[in-house]
């Protein structure tokens, strides 16, 4: 597979990269949303967009299955309830992942920042997560559906993955914050592979770089989970509002983003 933009990383940004995968292992265990920090890192350290996006979905496959096994180990993963909405999801990511091959590098570029700042206004004004389970108010057909949604965007893009599907399973499907964190590994965990597969057969994952991602990424997981397991997902929000913004602000800083090229 190539490696493309590699050869251009110095040993302090493989270092940062390395240390952000750790930081957004521990975010995504806990509520979901740690591409907000590694593809934007990727990004801005030079790796070309569609590369970054592959890069990330490697690092994020293997730390999300560790984080999966630890919530499975744990007993709160229902395999048999949430089976057909990770193959919906699993099914959209594949259509996501293929699709995002094709789209221009320039208009993916401009469209992260866009996105960074949609994803701090979501976290910084959708209200608190119930840690109680509920009625739910749609069934399997219905949730799988919405997976589908999510996994085409995950496919395609993916930071905020975890995040909408904890969401959708604690607003939709009755479940509280900690069993809705631990389904949306499994949920996350099938689209991650679709991506990821997709991304493989485009030959756009660089390997040397996303295996070190992904080791720090797996140490991060374990951390979140066990944190999630123990305390739930509070206090993560405020963290993922101030990087979301704090990478737009970098990855706007760059007068060749395309983005200007608009105004």
């Amino acid at each position: 597979m190539i490696d493309p933009g590699m050869a251009q990383l110095g040993i302090d940004a493989i270092l940062f990269l390395i240390a952000v995968a750790f930081l957004a292992g521990g975010v995504d265990a806990l509520a979901g949303g740690g591409g907000l920090l590694t593809i934007p890192a990727l990004m801005a350290a030079g790796v070309p967009p569609v590369a970054a996006l592959a890069t990330n979905k490697l690092q994020s496959c293997i730390g999300t299955g560790s984080a999966f096994l630890t919530f499975h180990r744990a007993g709160h993963v229902d395999l048999k309830a949430f089976a057909l909405p990770a193959l919906g999801a699993f099914l959209g990511s594949v259509a996501g992942g293929t699709a995002v091959q094709f789209a221009n590098p320039a208009f993916l570029a401009a469209f992260v920042p866009v996105l960074l700042i949609a994803m701090g206004l979501y976290f910084l004004l959708a209200p608190p997560m119930s840690e109680v389970d509920r009625h739910a108010r749609m069934g399997r057909v219905g949730l799988t559906l919405v997976a589908s949604v999510i996994g085409f965007y995950d496919g395609y893009f993916g930071p905020g993955t975890g995040s909408f599907l904890t969401t959708a399973l604690v607003a939709l499907g009755g479940l509280g914050l900690v069993r809705a964190i631990a389904n949306t590994k499994f949920l996350n965990l099938s689209t991650n592979i679709a991506g990821l597969a997709a991304m493989i057969a485009g030959g756009k994952v660089i390997w040397l770089l996303g295996a070190g991602m992904a080791i720090a990424n797996v140490a991060g997981n374990q951390v979140g989970a066990r944190l999630a397991i123990r305390f739930g997902g509070k206090g993560v929000r405020p963290l993922l509002v101030v990087m979301s913004f704090a990478l737009t602000i970098k990855l706007l800083a760059d007068p060749k983003n395309p983005l200007w090229s608009l105004f």
